[in-house]
């Protein structure tokens, strides 16, 4: 695998970020999975006391489940990178892979940590 193509279970976090991101016609989705395997996913959310970005909202549901640690993270946006909020949550969780992908699914970046 080169570092411009994504394994199968990398593949499935991007189809499962964009989904979220089409089903709640969100700005993001994004799905993360854990040491163990477990699956996240989550979209952008904005509310009038609440503002999370869809990677924050998936890694808190990820650590409500007790992941202490993220093999990888998928965020599915119409943004070239991600800001420093982002990458401090990836840092925090010691991120495997980080894959940045278009709307259409096509990875915009793939970052092996």
């Amino acid at each position: 695998m080169s570092d411009t193509t994504l394994g199968a279970e990398d593949t499935k976090l991007v189809t499962l970020a964009r989904a979220s991101r089409a089903r709640n016609a969100a700005a993001e989705g994004a799905a993360v999975r854990d040491e163990t395997g477990r699956t996240y996913v989550a979209t952008t959310v904005s509310l009038p006391s609440l503002k999370l970005s869809a990677l924050q909202a998936a890694v808190a549901a990820a650590v409500s489940g007790e992941a202490t640690e993220l093999e990888a993270a998928v965020v599915v946006t119409a943004e070239p990178e991600l800001d420093g909020a982002d990458r401090a949550v990836l840092d925090d969780l010691k991120t495997g892979t980080v894959v940045i992908a278009a709307p259409d699914g096509v990875p915009a970046s793939i970052d092996r940590r």
